[in-house]
């Protein structure tokens, strides 16, 4: 400091030698500075009466024009700006809104499948009153509140422990969840948790117990594979134990396959015997079509199709066979990596279109 302001002999000082050369050396630059503005005052004082002119306007400094655009800005918000504000709030909001449109009211309700040994569907039904209640219940925690499906391991105690816990998004029903080690029992409970940790919760589903390896044959994960099995699924799901029977999950299979679950074989067979015999005519033909959508990513990406999650293999392949009925349909497909970080999405337009041609009737001269 010394040197760069020109103080002589810095050198040899000592330090409080030059502490006290440099405040020396403030108050006379500090003087001078003074002087100088007194006489130049004393100047333009002279110079004004000798001109007979009045500044008295001059001593108020007008605003710089930076302060008044600034100012400017404030006072008018980007319009953009402000909507992609609310669009991005518009979005994080229907994420976080699990609820549906056709279940505005009635009970909530989670049921828990058994697919395989190794693999869980949970399926879910929020109305819309239930996100009411759990806003009101989180209170300011909402604002941060994602929702969430907690899988809990059941031991023969029935203490229960949190093993998984599942960020769902709205426009999603079901879930397809791994599990390891089995046989073990297990419950789902859908709620709400806000990054205090605080939890809210929506329902709690029924308890089911994977079997042993090899104790059943994968199956495919979606519903039309449901509805080839749905009587194993249901058996594997403890239906057919009087202990553990779930009336959630006996009037959810009930009401998605309008026929009635759980009851032996034998009579389900004689009904449906009954049924075709009253109602086969004298010659039929009866064709139905069905659709195998199948492809590969990334190893560990999440890939839903028109919204259900489908299950994706170690080597990132997979598979889905499904109903294709008489009509169009688009069917979206989008793959997220593991981090959430990138997506791929690819548009299926599919149409069956169905002709019957009037019967054709031949004597036997023909």
């Amino acid at each position: 400091m010394a040197k760069s302001r020109g103080v002589s002999g810095w050198h040899s000082m000592r330090k409080d030698e030059l502490v006290k050369a440099i405040l020396k050396l403030n108050r006379t630059q500090t003087g001078r500075k003074t002087s100088t503005a007194a006489r130049a005052s004393k100047g333009a004082a002279a110079t004004t009466k000798s001109n007979g002119v009045k500044r008295s306007r001059s001593a108020a400094s007008p605003k710089p024009a930076s302060a008044k655009n600034g100012a400017a800005r404030v006072e008018k918000s980007n319009p953009k700006v402000v909507r992609e504000i609310q669009d991005a709030h518009q979005r994080r909001e229907q994420l976080k809104d699990i609820s549906h449109t056709d279940h505005e009211a009635g009970q909530d309700r989670v049921v828990l499948m058994v697919r395989d040994s190794f693999w869980l569907h949970a399926y879910w039904e929020i109305s819309r009153k239930s996100i009411q209640r759990a806003k009101a219940a989180l209170a300011e925690h909402w604002h941060t509140a994602r929702p969430v499906l907690r899988l809990m391991e059941v031991d023969g105690g029935a203490a229960e422990r949190v093993v998984r816990q599942i960020d769902i998004h709205g426009g999603v029903r079901n879930w397809y969840i791994d599990v390891n080690d089995p046989p073990k029992s297990f419950r789902a409970i859908i709620g709400y948790v806000s990054a205090s940790g605080k939890f809210h919760a929506l329902s709690r589903s029924n308890l089911v117990t994977t079997p042993e390896p090899g104790a059943c044959d994968d199956v495919d994960a979606n519903w039309s594979d449901v509805a080839e099995n749905v009587d194993r699924i249901y058996a594997l799901s403890g239906g057919n134990d009087d202990e553990n029977v779930s009336r959630e999950l006996k009037e959810l299979l009930e009401e998605r396959f309008s026929r009635p679950i759980g009851e032996p074989l034998g009579a389900q067979l004689g009904k449906v015997a009954e049924r075709l015999h009253r109602r086969r005519p004298e010659f039929e033909l009866d064709v139905d079509v069905e659709m195998i959508v199948y492809g590969r990513t990334r190893t560990g990406a999440y890939v839903t199709l028109s919204g259900d999650p489908v299950k994706v293999h170690e080597d990132g392949a997979f598979l889905v066979k499904m109903n294709l009925p008489d009509k169009r349909q688009i069917f979206p497909i989008v793959a997220r990596s593991h981090d959430g970080l990138e997506q791929r999405t690819i548009a299926l337009a599919i149409e069956r279109n169905t002709k019957v041609m009037d019967p054709v009737s031949h004597d036997g001269n023909d």
